[in-house]
């Protein structure tokens, strides 16, 4: 094993369009995206160091509500020494949950998956998280010992609220921070909520995603770097985790470019805390091992 220090990536996305459609591509403005992406362009692409350290490990994401881009994802990371879990989705409102979720452990790659996430930001209804059908779905995913990443928007973030509160023992993580209005600079009614939601003990957040919140051509680190300070203070670094959310950054600079960032945000922080949000918290939400990748 390398002494060398780990970065984990907690937040990644891969796709071969060959293979699978991904129909949200063609929504207007993702054209730089608009092509296959794997785990090779990804180490590629990831050569900026952060505080000194190299990407050594990595989670990779669903980006469509599909079981079988979930086995693909799976068999992925049972080939690929980079990738070190996987967060699937599967129907939680399906009542053979359990039994889909049981198939894909028992599948190849199935020791990867760690953590169930739905696009719960396209939902239209704010309780989307409380219908009982859900509910009964996020039992069983708790169940099996494994995780939830809540993807909302800032103003979905009171289910996000009454999630935690119903599932105190479920793990959970808030994806790219409640994707914040960057952009719109108006952060108070995020800030309330969110500060809300980081006094439920078992919630984690990603530090991902923010730069596609901002101005995609204009941004600068002063207009990430308020956001960063609330989710340091509500949070604090043992619960916040990197991720670079690639290759949808690259819509707003890249993989390198928000690593500099991040890099930049972390210059006044205490080496623990540093190793907490470049490795620590991701490795045990994941239950990653600590072998870097080859």
């Amino acid at each position: 094993m390398s002494d060398l220090p780990h970065l984990v990536d907690a937040h990644h996305h891969v796709w071969d369009l060959d293979l699978r459609p991904q129909p949200w591509l063609d929504e207007p403005g993702h054209e730089p995206i608009r092509r296959s992406f794997s785990s090779h362009a990804l180490r590629s692409a990831a050569t900026r160091p952060i505080a000194g350290r190299r990407l050594t490990s990595t989670v990779v994401v669903q980006c469509v509500t599909s079981v079988p881009e979930t086995r693909e994802l799976l068999a992925l990371a049972n080939e690929d020494p980079l990738i070190g879990a996987v967060v699937g989705w599967a129907d939680l409102t399906s009542p053979a949950i359990g039994d889909v979720l049981d198939a894909l452990r028992s599948g190849p790659g199935g020791r990867y998956l760690r953590s169930l996430r739905h696009l719960v930001q396209g939902e239209s209804d704010p309780y989307w998280l409380q219908r009982p059908d859900v509910e009964r779905g996020l039992r069983a995913v708790g169940e099996r010992g494994l995780a939830y990443d809540v993807l909302v928007r800032s103003h979905q973030l009171p289910q996000a609220i009454r999630l935690a509160d119903r599932f105190p023992e479920l793990p959970l993580v808030l994806d790219h921070a409640g994707k914040p209005p960057v952009a719109e600079g108006d952060l108070d009614g995020w800030e309330r909520e969110v500060r809300r939601l980081a006094a439920r003990e078992q919630v984690r957040c990603k530090v991902s995603g923010l730069v596609t919140e901002a101005d995609h051509e204009k941004w600068t680190v002063d207009d990430i770097r308020p956001v960063w300070d609330v989710l340091l203070d509500a949070f604090g670094p043992d619960r916040l985790m990197f991720g670079s959310d690639w290759p949808v950054c690259v819509l707003a600079g890249g993989w390198n470019r928000w690593a500099a960032t991040v890099d930049e945000l972390l210059t006044d922080c205490a080496e623990g805390d540093v190793q907490a949000v470049l490795a620590d918290t991701a490795t045990a939400f994941y239950q990653l091992t600590e072998a870097p990748c080859s």
